[in-house]
Parts: C-alpha cells; structure tokens; sequence
C-alpha cells in the first residue's frame, strides 16, 4: 500500500473512535490541531477538525487556527485557511456523546465571534502586508 493510503487509512480508522468519545485527553488537542494544519488535502484536515471541535469546542479549536495564521509558516498559514473552513462545521447533538442527554452543552465552548473578529483583522492585515511586499516600491 502507498505511503499515502497508509495514511489516510490510519487516519480513517482513528476518526470513529475519537468521535464516538465524550471528552479526549488533553495531550490529544496539540496533535489533532497540527495533523489538520499540515494535512495538504482540505477534504481530509477534516477528520481532524471534527473531532476536536465536539471534544475542546469550537472556540478552543478557532483559537489555536488563528495563533498558527498570525505566527505561523507560509505553508501553515495555508493549512490553518484550509481548517478554519472545517472549523464552521454545524455541530450536532445526535453525532457526538460530547452533548449532555438532553442535547446541550456549554455554550461557552462554542461561543467564537471575537475570534471571528480576529482572525478576520489578522488575515486582512496579512493581505496588506503581502501586497505592499509584492508591488514595486514607489519612492
């Protein structure tokens, strides 16, 4: 097999488990976060996304893709783009034992529109300063 389909199988293969778990340790939210930031495909960042939002929330999840856009590299900055797309996932109560019974949790898990806020300034900054880097100086 591939060195690719390898992987994406081993990927696969650990998704359900992670889903089907209330809560994960907290030594798992590194790696999930990084996996879906280097991960060149954006259809697959999002096996890694999906699970950490139920497990951490939204906020925690959003909030570590905007400290890779503002100190990241050039290629985890483009990761981080690709997961913040996964990262607007609609959560559902029925698809994830991280909900309480009667299909709540807490919200501030998920409460994300200052980090919205962010990362919208810093990527608006960085487009600036990519554009002012690229265009001949006038002077």
């Amino acid at each position: 097999m591939p060195e690719d389909r390898r992987a994406r199988h081993l990927a696969g293969a650990a998704r359900r488990p992670l889903l089907e778990r209330a809560t994960l340790p907290e030594e798992f939210f590194d790696p999930l976060m990084a996996a879906a930031v280097y991960d060149p495909d954006p259809s697959f960042c999002r096996w890694f996304v999906e699970p950490a939002l139920y497990a951490y929330g939204r906020r925690r999840v959003m909030t570590a893709l905007l400290g890779y856009l503002r100190t990241g590299t050039t290629a985890e900055i483009a990761g981080a783009r690709r997961a913040w797309y996964c990262a607007h996932l609609p959560l559902r109560a029925d698809r994830s034992p991280a909900y309480a019974p009667s299909g709540s949790r807490d919200p501030a898990l998920d409460g994300v529109d200052d980090v919205v806020d962010q990362w919208r300034k810093s990527s608006s900054t960085q487009q600036c300063d990519h554009r002012a880097s690229a265009s001949p100086d006038q002077a």
